[in-house]
Protein backbone atom coordinates (compact mmCIF):
# COMPACT_ATOMS: atom_id res chain seq x y z
CA UNK A 1 0.00 0.00 0.00
CA UNK A 2 1.43 3.59 -0.65
CA UNK A 3 1.64 5.96 1.92
CA UNK A 4 1.77 9.28 1.81
CA UNK A 5 2.18 12.52 3.65
CA UNK A 6 -0.82 15.45 3.07
CA UNK A 7 1.65 18.04 2.69
CA UNK A 8 1.32 18.19 -1.63
CA UNK A 9 -0.94 21.16 -2.56
CA UNK A 10 -4.34 21.90 -3.65
CA UNK A 11 -5.84 23.19 -6.94
CA UNK A 12 -8.28 26.02 -6.41
CA UNK A 13 -11.21 24.47 -8.09
CA UNK A 14 -15.07 25.73 -8.39
CA UNK A 15 -17.88 23.67 -7.89
CA UNK A 16 -19.15 23.33 -11.33
CA UNK A 17 -15.83 21.58 -12.44
CA UNK A 18 -17.65 18.83 -10.38
CA UNK A 19 -20.23 17.88 -12.83
CA UNK A 20 -17.81 17.11 -15.76
CA UNK A 21 -15.35 14.98 -12.97
CA UNK A 22 -17.96 12.96 -12.01
CA UNK A 23 -19.93 13.03 -15.35
CA UNK A 24 -20.38 9.38 -15.17
CA UNK A 25 -21.68 8.66 -11.81
CA UNK A 26 -25.27 7.44 -11.67
CA UNK A 27 -25.33 7.51 -7.60
CA UNK A 28 -26.00 10.93 -5.35
CA UNK A 29 -23.25 13.48 -4.82
CA UNK A 30 -23.62 17.00 -3.60
CA UNK A 31 -21.14 20.38 -2.99
CA UNK A 32 -19.96 20.06 0.76
CA UNK A 33 -17.87 22.55 3.06
CA UNK A 34 -17.54 25.89 2.58
CA UNK A 35 -18.55 26.08 -1.10
CA UNK A 36 -21.78 24.41 0.02
CA UNK A 37 -22.73 27.33 2.23
CA UNK A 38 -21.16 30.05 -0.80
CA UNK A 39 -24.06 28.07 -3.44
CA UNK A 40 -26.74 28.59 -0.44
CA UNK A 41 -26.29 32.25 -0.16
CA UNK A 42 -25.78 33.26 -3.96
CA UNK A 43 -22.32 34.20 -3.23
CA UNK A 44 -18.41 33.49 -3.22
CA UNK A 45 -17.56 35.24 0.39
CA UNK A 46 -14.03 33.95 0.75
CA UNK A 47 -11.45 31.93 -1.29
CA UNK A 48 -11.49 28.28 -0.69
CA UNK A 49 -8.33 26.47 -0.13
CA UNK A 50 -10.00 22.82 -1.40
CA UNK A 51 -13.20 21.74 -2.61
CA UNK A 52 -15.43 19.03 -0.87
CA UNK A 53 -18.29 17.00 -2.69
CA UNK A 54 -20.56 14.85 -0.21
CA UNK A 55 -21.67 11.25 -1.18
CA UNK A 56 -22.83 8.22 0.94
CA UNK A 57 -20.48 5.65 2.35
CA UNK A 58 -22.51 2.69 0.15
CA UNK A 59 -22.15 4.20 -3.24
CA UNK A 60 -17.98 5.02 -2.36
CA UNK A 61 -17.25 1.62 -4.10
CA UNK A 62 -19.49 2.68 -7.35
CA UNK A 63 -18.18 6.16 -7.18
CA UNK A 64 -14.57 5.73 -6.77
CA UNK A 65 -15.17 2.80 -9.64
CA UNK A 66 -16.29 5.79 -12.24
CA UNK A 67 -12.87 7.69 -11.68
CA UNK A 68 -10.40 4.88 -13.24
CA UNK A 69 -8.30 7.95 -13.90
CA UNK A 70 -7.75 9.23 -11.28
CA UNK A 71 -5.59 8.05 -7.73
CA UNK A 72 -7.48 8.32 -4.66
CA UNK A 73 -6.07 7.90 -1.18
CA UNK A 74 -8.33 7.35 1.86
CA UNK A 75 -7.01 10.44 4.31
CA UNK A 76 -6.69 9.99 8.02
CA UNK A 77 -4.72 11.52 10.59
CA UNK A 78 -2.55 13.50 8.63
CA UNK A 79 -1.41 10.14 6.67
CA UNK A 80 -2.77 9.24 2.95
CA UNK A 81 -3.25 5.62 1.65
CA UNK A 82 -3.96 5.19 -1.71
CA UNK A 83 -6.88 2.88 -2.48
CA UNK A 84 -6.79 -0.31 -3.52
CA UNK A 85 -8.47 -0.77 -6.77
CA UNK A 86 -12.35 -2.35 -6.16
CA UNK A 87 -11.44 -1.89 -2.29
CA UNK A 88 -14.07 0.14 -0.33
CA UNK A 89 -12.71 2.71 1.79
CA UNK A 90 -12.17 1.42 5.63
CA UNK A 91 -15.11 2.15 8.12
CA UNK A 92 -13.06 4.57 9.97
CA UNK A 93 -11.93 6.60 7.19
CA UNK A 94 -14.11 9.20 5.97
CA UNK A 95 -12.15 11.33 3.74
CA UNK A 96 -10.79 10.55 0.29
CA UNK A 97 -7.95 12.68 -1.59
CA UNK A 98 -8.43 12.29 -4.95
CA UNK A 99 -6.50 13.91 -8.14
CA UNK A 100 -6.30 13.21 -11.52
CA UNK A 101 -3.40 10.29 -12.42
CA UNK A 102 0.64 12.50 -12.67
CA UNK A 103 -1.18 14.92 -11.11
CA UNK A 104 0.78 16.72 -8.69
CA UNK A 105 -2.20 19.04 -6.86
CA UNK A 106 -5.16 17.56 -5.15
CA UNK A 107 -7.91 18.60 -6.60
CA UNK A 108 -11.16 16.84 -5.15
CA UNK A 109 -12.48 15.63 -1.40
CA UNK A 110 -14.65 13.14 -1.22
CA UNK A 111 -16.67 13.47 2.19
CA UNK A 112 -18.21 9.77 3.06
CA UNK A 113 -21.71 10.26 4.92
CA UNK A 114 -23.74 7.47 6.77
CA UNK A 115 -27.57 6.78 5.66
CA UNK A 116 -29.96 4.39 6.58
CA UNK A 117 -33.19 4.07 4.17
CA UNK A 118 -35.21 6.92 5.00
CA UNK A 119 -32.24 9.17 6.82
CA UNK A 120 -28.95 10.75 6.82
CA UNK A 121 -27.23 9.81 9.70
CA UNK A 122 -24.32 12.15 11.59
CA UNK A 123 -21.21 10.49 11.90
CA UNK A 124 -20.00 12.03 14.87
CA UNK A 125 -23.21 11.36 16.92
CA UNK A 126 -25.76 9.02 14.92
CA UNK A 127 -28.26 10.01 17.13
CA UNK A 128 -28.63 13.19 14.81
CA UNK A 129 -30.50 12.18 11.70
CA UNK A 130 -32.46 14.08 9.00
CA UNK A 131 -35.19 12.74 5.97
CA UNK A 132 -32.83 11.85 2.95
CA UNK A 133 -35.51 14.14 1.20
CA UNK A 134 -34.51 17.11 3.22
CA UNK A 135 -30.51 17.13 3.63
CA UNK A 136 -29.52 19.29 0.40
CA UNK A 137 -30.30 22.07 -1.37
CA UNK A 138 -30.23 23.11 -5.20
CA UNK A 139 -28.92 26.04 -6.75
CA UNK A 140 -29.60 28.34 -9.09
CA UNK A 141 -27.58 26.78 -11.51
CA UNK A 142 -28.92 23.04 -10.36
CA UNK A 143 -25.55 21.93 -7.91
CA UNK A 144 -26.59 20.00 -5.21
CA UNK A 145 -25.47 21.12 -1.59
CA UNK A 146 -25.61 20.15 1.72
CA UNK A 147 -28.44 21.81 3.74
CA UNK A 148 -26.48 24.70 5.42
CA UNK A 149 -27.62 23.63 9.01
CA UNK A 150 -25.98 20.84 8.41
CA UNK A 151 -22.73 22.21 6.84
CA UNK A 152 -22.38 24.76 10.38
CA UNK A 153 -23.12 21.82 12.46
CA UNK A 154 -19.50 19.97 11.45
CA UNK A 155 -17.73 23.45 11.22
CA UNK A 156 -18.77 23.92 14.86
CA UNK A 157 -16.12 21.13 15.96
CA UNK A 158 -12.98 22.97 14.96
CA UNK A 159 -14.45 26.68 14.94
CA UNK A 160 -11.09 28.43 12.64
CA UNK A 161 -11.67 31.28 11.52
CA UNK A 162 -12.77 30.52 8.26
CA UNK A 163 -15.92 28.68 9.83
CA UNK A 164 -16.72 31.56 12.18
CA UNK A 165 -16.74 33.72 8.89
CA UNK A 166 -19.13 31.27 7.40
CA UNK A 167 -21.84 31.12 10.67
CA UNK A 168 -21.66 34.97 10.47
CA UNK A 169 -22.58 35.18 7.11
CA UNK A 170 -25.54 32.33 7.03
CA UNK A 171 -26.94 32.62 10.14
CA UNK A 172 -28.95 35.49 9.24
CA UNK A 173 -30.23 33.84 6.68
CA UNK A 174 -31.65 30.47 7.30
CA UNK A 175 -35.09 29.67 7.69
CA UNK A 176 -36.16 29.61 11.32
CA UNK A 177 -36.55 25.59 11.19
CA UNK A 178 -33.22 25.45 10.19
CA UNK A 179 -31.78 27.52 12.90
CA UNK A 180 -33.76 25.77 15.57
CA UNK A 181 -32.45 22.22 14.39
CA UNK A 182 -28.91 23.80 14.08
CA UNK A 183 -29.70 25.18 17.91
CA UNK A 184 -30.69 21.64 18.94
CA UNK A 185 -27.41 19.29 17.20
CA UNK A 186 -25.30 22.22 18.95
CA UNK A 187 -27.04 21.46 22.29
CA UNK A 188 -26.34 17.45 21.80
CA UNK A 189 -23.04 18.06 20.37
CA UNK A 190 -21.56 20.83 21.98
CA UNK A 191 -24.00 21.83 24.80
CA UNK A 192 -21.30 25.03 26.09
CA UNK A 193 -20.99 26.27 22.35
CA UNK A 194 -21.15 30.25 22.00
CA UNK A 195 -22.66 29.47 18.58
CA UNK A 196 -26.05 28.49 20.45
CA UNK A 197 -27.26 31.92 22.01
CA UNK A 198 -26.40 33.79 18.76
CA UNK A 199 -28.72 31.27 17.31
CA UNK A 200 -31.16 31.92 20.33
CA UNK A 201 -30.78 36.13 19.98
CA UNK A 202 -31.28 35.16 16.13
CA UNK A 203 -34.42 33.33 16.91
CA UNK A 204 -35.57 35.75 19.10
CA UNK A 205 -35.66 38.67 16.89
CA UNK A 206 -37.60 36.39 14.14
CA UNK A 207 -40.62 36.31 16.78
CA UNK A 208 -40.67 39.67 17.66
Amino acid sequence: MQTLNSRDPWRPSHPKDVRSWLARVDRAWWIAGGWALDLFLGAEGRSHGDLDVGIFRDDALAIVASLHKWEIFEAKNGVLDRLRVGAAPRSDVNSLWCRPLGAEEWVLELLLESRTAQNWIFRRRPEIARPIASMLERSADGLFYLAPEIQLLYKAKVRRPQDEYDFGRVLPRLRKDAAVWLGHALRVTHPEHPWIARIESTLTLLDT
